[in-house]
Protein backbone atom coordinates (compact mmCIF):
# COMPACT_ATOMS: atom_id res chain seq x y z
CA UNK A 1 0.00 0.00 0.00
CA UNK A 2 11.44 5.37 -1.91
CA UNK A 3 12.43 8.42 0.73
CA UNK A 4 9.83 8.54 -1.69
CA UNK A 5 8.70 12.26 -2.66
CA UNK A 6 5.23 12.03 -2.49
CA UNK A 7 3.62 11.01 -5.26
CA UNK A 8 -0.26 10.93 -6.17
CA UNK A 9 -1.96 10.93 -9.45
CA UNK A 10 -2.25 14.43 -10.77
CA UNK A 11 -5.86 15.92 -11.17
CA UNK A 12 -7.08 17.58 -14.45
CA UNK A 13 -7.01 21.32 -14.02
CA UNK A 14 -9.56 23.08 -12.83
CA UNK A 15 -12.21 24.84 -13.99
CA UNK A 16 -12.46 27.50 -11.17
CA UNK A 17 -9.70 28.73 -8.83
CA UNK A 18 -9.61 26.37 -5.51
CA UNK A 19 -8.70 27.15 -2.27
CA UNK A 20 -7.28 23.84 -1.15
CA UNK A 21 -7.10 22.99 2.26
CA UNK A 22 -5.21 20.57 4.57
CA UNK A 23 -7.13 17.52 6.42
CA UNK A 24 -4.95 15.60 7.90
CA UNK A 25 -1.43 15.75 9.05
CA UNK A 26 0.81 11.84 8.98
CA UNK A 27 3.96 12.40 10.75
CA UNK A 28 4.29 15.96 9.45
CA UNK A 29 3.18 15.45 6.04
CA UNK A 30 0.08 16.71 4.96
CA UNK A 31 -2.98 15.31 3.32
CA UNK A 32 -5.26 17.69 1.14
CA UNK A 33 -8.70 17.75 0.18
CA UNK A 34 -7.80 17.52 -3.29
CA UNK A 35 -6.18 13.95 -2.41
CA UNK A 36 -9.66 13.19 -0.82
CA UNK A 37 -11.22 14.04 -3.97
CA UNK A 38 -8.51 12.23 -6.18
CA UNK A 39 -9.02 9.19 -4.29
CA UNK A 40 -12.75 8.95 -4.72
CA UNK A 41 -12.47 9.79 -8.26
CA UNK A 42 -9.87 6.80 -8.89
CA UNK A 43 -12.20 4.29 -6.89
CA UNK A 44 -14.16 3.67 -10.32
CA UNK A 45 -10.53 1.69 -10.83
CA UNK A 46 -11.19 -0.97 -8.01
CA UNK A 47 -13.66 -3.63 -8.41
CA UNK A 48 -14.36 -3.39 -4.59
CA UNK A 49 -16.01 -0.19 -5.00
CA UNK A 50 -18.46 -0.05 -6.84
CA UNK A 51 -21.79 2.94 -7.60
CA UNK A 52 -19.68 5.13 -5.98
CA UNK A 53 -19.66 4.05 -2.30
CA UNK A 54 -15.88 5.38 -0.96
CA UNK A 55 -16.44 8.15 1.51
CA UNK A 56 -14.53 10.60 2.33
CA UNK A 57 -14.35 9.22 5.74
CA UNK A 58 -12.46 6.07 4.13
CA UNK A 59 -10.80 7.51 1.37
CA UNK A 60 -9.16 9.50 3.96
CA UNK A 61 -8.26 6.66 6.15
CA UNK A 62 -7.11 4.86 3.00
CA UNK A 63 -4.63 8.04 2.29
CA UNK A 64 -3.66 8.37 5.99
CA UNK A 65 -2.69 4.44 5.67
CA UNK A 66 -0.93 4.50 2.32
CA UNK A 67 1.00 7.56 3.58
CA UNK A 68 2.60 5.57 6.17
CA UNK A 69 3.70 2.40 4.30
CA UNK A 70 4.92 5.29 1.43
CA UNK A 71 7.26 6.68 4.80
CA UNK A 72 8.23 2.99 5.70
CA UNK A 73 9.26 2.54 2.34
CA UNK A 74 11.33 4.94 2.26
CA UNK A 75 12.99 4.05 5.31
CA UNK A 76 13.77 0.44 3.99
CA UNK A 77 14.83 -0.95 0.69
CA UNK A 78 12.68 1.15 -1.32
CA UNK A 79 13.66 -0.54 -5.10
CA UNK A 80 12.53 -4.20 -3.63
CA UNK A 81 8.93 -2.41 -3.78
CA UNK A 82 9.26 -0.70 -7.32
CA UNK A 83 7.12 -2.70 -9.87
CA UNK A 84 8.08 -2.83 -13.24
CA UNK A 85 6.71 -0.90 -16.77
CA UNK A 86 5.46 -4.50 -17.63
CA UNK A 87 3.56 -5.27 -14.78
CA UNK A 88 1.73 -1.89 -14.76
CA UNK A 89 1.16 -2.61 -18.41
CA UNK A 90 -0.07 -6.16 -17.34
CA UNK A 91 -2.22 -4.42 -14.25
CA UNK A 92 -3.78 -2.08 -16.78
CA UNK A 93 -4.96 -4.35 -19.79
CA UNK A 94 -6.04 -6.47 -16.71
CA UNK A 95 -8.83 -3.57 -15.46
CA UNK A 96 -9.61 -3.48 -19.43
CA UNK A 97 -10.62 -6.75 -19.89
CA UNK A 98 -12.02 -7.44 -16.42
CA UNK A 99 -13.38 -4.46 -14.33
CA UNK A 100 -17.36 -4.24 -14.73
CA UNK A 101 -17.26 -1.12 -15.29
CA UNK A 102 -15.43 -1.60 -18.33
CA UNK A 103 -16.60 -4.57 -19.40
CA UNK A 104 -19.68 -2.45 -20.03
CA UNK A 105 -17.98 -0.25 -21.91
CA UNK A 106 -16.05 -2.18 -23.94
CA UNK A 107 -12.73 -1.22 -22.71
CA UNK A 108 -10.78 -3.45 -24.65
CA UNK A 109 -10.90 -1.74 -27.55
CA UNK A 110 -9.14 2.01 -27.70
CA UNK A 111 -11.81 4.26 -28.01
CA UNK A 112 -14.02 2.01 -25.22
CA UNK A 113 -11.10 2.53 -22.95
CA UNK A 114 -10.94 6.54 -23.93
CA UNK A 115 -14.79 6.54 -23.07
CA UNK A 116 -14.46 5.39 -19.82
CA UNK A 117 -11.20 7.81 -19.15
CA UNK A 118 -13.28 10.53 -20.47
CA UNK A 119 -16.61 9.67 -18.43
CA UNK A 120 -14.90 9.55 -15.15
CA UNK A 121 -12.64 12.38 -16.03
CA UNK A 122 -8.93 10.49 -16.10
CA UNK A 123 -6.39 10.52 -18.22
CA UNK A 124 -3.90 7.20 -19.60
CA UNK A 125 -0.67 8.88 -17.42
CA UNK A 126 -2.99 9.83 -14.06
CA UNK A 127 -3.82 5.84 -14.71
CA UNK A 128 -0.61 4.79 -15.39
CA UNK A 129 0.80 6.52 -12.16
CA UNK A 130 -1.97 5.46 -9.78
CA UNK A 131 -1.60 1.94 -10.67
CA UNK A 132 1.91 2.05 -10.32
CA UNK A 133 1.68 3.61 -7.07
CA UNK A 134 -1.03 0.70 -6.35
CA UNK A 135 1.74 -2.07 -7.10
CA UNK A 136 4.42 -0.70 -5.42
CA UNK A 137 2.35 -0.81 -1.90
CA UNK A 138 0.77 -4.18 -2.65
CA UNK A 139 3.96 -5.33 -2.86
CA UNK A 140 5.48 -3.68 -0.01
CA UNK A 141 2.74 -4.60 2.40
CA UNK A 142 3.26 -8.40 1.12
CA UNK A 143 6.82 -8.18 1.63
CA UNK A 144 6.27 -6.55 5.01
CA UNK A 145 2.54 -8.38 6.20
CA UNK A 146 2.01 -11.21 3.91
CA UNK A 147 4.09 -13.95 5.59
CA UNK A 148 2.06 -16.73 6.77
CA UNK A 149 -1.17 -15.65 5.05
CA UNK A 150 -2.84 -18.62 2.67
CA UNK A 151 -5.78 -17.84 0.72
CA UNK A 152 -7.61 -21.13 0.19
CA UNK A 153 -9.36 -22.38 -3.42
CA UNK A 154 -12.42 -22.36 -1.52
CA UNK A 155 -12.29 -18.36 -0.44
CA UNK A 156 -11.23 -17.80 -3.98
CA UNK A 157 -13.97 -19.80 -5.72
CA UNK A 158 -16.27 -18.43 -2.74
CA UNK A 159 -15.29 -14.81 -3.82
CA UNK A 160 -15.56 -14.98 -7.50
CA UNK A 161 -19.15 -16.56 -7.56
CA UNK A 162 -21.27 -14.54 -4.95
CA UNK A 163 -19.60 -10.80 -5.03
CA UNK A 164 -17.79 -10.52 -8.84
CA UNK A 165 -20.17 -12.34 -11.26
CA UNK A 166 -23.10 -10.79 -9.93
CA UNK A 167 -21.46 -6.96 -10.69
CA UNK A 168 -21.42 -8.10 -14.18
CA UNK A 169 -24.75 -7.66 -16.74
CA UNK A 170 -25.11 -11.09 -17.03
CA UNK A 171 -22.57 -14.28 -15.97
CA UNK A 172 -21.67 -15.12 -19.28
CA UNK A 173 -20.28 -11.58 -19.62
CA UNK A 174 -18.13 -12.71 -16.28
CA UNK A 175 -14.34 -13.44 -16.61
CA UNK A 176 -13.59 -16.97 -16.42
CA UNK A 177 -12.13 -18.13 -12.95
CA UNK A 178 -9.18 -18.84 -14.21
CA UNK A 179 -8.27 -15.22 -15.79
CA UNK A 180 -9.22 -13.12 -12.43
CA UNK A 181 -8.42 -16.20 -9.40
CA UNK A 182 -4.65 -13.90 -9.09
CA UNK A 183 -6.50 -11.02 -8.53
CA UNK A 184 -8.98 -12.45 -5.91
CA UNK A 185 -5.93 -14.02 -4.80
CA UNK A 186 -4.84 -10.35 -4.01
CA UNK A 187 -7.88 -9.09 -3.00
CA UNK A 188 -8.41 -11.44 -0.26
CA UNK A 189 -4.69 -11.27 0.85
CA UNK A 190 -5.38 -7.43 1.18
CA UNK A 191 -8.40 -7.89 3.43
CA UNK A 192 -6.76 -10.25 6.07
CA UNK A 193 -3.33 -7.91 5.69
CA UNK A 194 -5.64 -5.05 6.38
CA UNK A 195 -6.50 -6.50 9.79
CA UNK A 196 -2.48 -6.43 10.74
CA UNK A 197 -2.25 -2.91 8.95
CA UNK A 198 -4.88 -2.00 11.25
CA UNK A 199 -3.78 -3.01 14.46
CA UNK A 200 -0.19 -1.34 12.94
CA UNK A 201 -2.14 2.26 12.06
CA UNK A 202 -3.93 2.56 15.77
CA UNK A 203 -0.31 2.12 17.26
CA UNK A 204 1.00 4.66 14.91
CA UNK A 205 -2.04 6.95 15.77
CA UNK A 206 -1.80 6.46 19.55
CA UNK A 207 1.77 7.32 19.45
CA UNK A 208 0.48 10.93 18.01
CA UNK A 209 1.72 10.19 14.58
CA UNK A 210 -0.99 10.76 12.63
CA UNK A 211 -3.62 13.95 12.98
CA UNK A 212 -6.66 14.17 11.35
CA UNK A 213 -7.70 18.15 11.35
CA UNK A 214 -11.29 18.33 10.21
CA UNK A 215 -13.53 16.17 12.67
CA UNK A 216 -16.19 15.64 9.65
CA UNK A 217 -13.50 13.26 8.32
CA UNK A 218 -13.34 10.63 11.23
CA UNK A 219 -14.29 7.86 10.73
CA UNK A 220 -18.11 7.28 11.62
CA UNK A 221 -18.93 11.20 11.01
CA UNK A 222 -21.75 12.35 9.01
CA UNK A 223 -20.33 14.91 6.69
CA UNK A 224 -21.17 16.68 3.40
CA UNK A 225 -19.73 14.78 0.49
CA UNK A 226 -19.74 18.03 -1.54
CA UNK A 227 -16.57 19.21 -2.82
CA UNK A 228 -15.28 20.56 1.15
CA UNK A 229 -13.45 23.29 -1.13
CA UNK A 230 -13.96 26.91 -1.08
CA UNK A 231 -13.96 28.41 -4.85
Amino acid sequence: MAAIARVHPQAPPPTSQVLDRVVAVVNNQPILWSDIANEIRFSVLDPEEVNGTLTPQRALQQLIGRTLIQQQIGKEDASAALPSDQEVRARQSDIRKDLPACVRMNCATDAGWQAFLNKNGLTPGQVENYLRLRLEILRFIEIRFRQGIRISPEETDSYYRNKLVPQYPSASQAPPLSAVASRIEEILLEEQVNVLFANWLDNLRKQGDVEVLDASLEPGAQTNTGSGEVE
